[in-house]
């Protein structure tokens, strides 16, 4: 149940995503001082967290999306749906957490 839950939610988070990467390519010609204001929004700690937070999602949705597929495709492994689970977990942490290390590393270079 968490992991279809999961997968719904980050679901949307990759929607979300998508919307606003459309309105980002279409300010670059509507209105480029508001596409330069966006981008100091990114780069701000805020911007660098939302970041983080999307490349999660959509990070998550991948790698539970090819579980999916697995399963889909090998119908006996969904005997070991929990197990294919813990891995995409475990993938996910292994290359996750570098991931949001190297995303989030200029606020704590600014923090400290």
């Amino acid at each position: 149940m968490a992991a279809w839950a999961f997968h719904r939610i980050s679901g949307i988070g990759v929607w979300l995503f998508i919307i606003l990467h459309v309105i980002d390519i279409w300010l670059i010609g509507a209105n480029p001082e508001a596409y330069d204001f966006l981008g100091q929004i990114y780069s701000s700690p805020p911007g660098r967290v939302m970041e983080t937070l999307l490349g999660a999602a959509l990070f998550y949705h991948a790698l539970n999306g090819m579980r999916i597929v697995v399963m889909d495709f090998w119908p006996a492994l969904t005997a070991y749906h929990r197990q294919l689970w813990r891995i995409v977990w475990i993938v996910f942490f292994a290359i996750g957490l570098p991931g949001a290390y190297i995303i989030l590393k200029p606020i704590w270079e600014a923090v400290g």
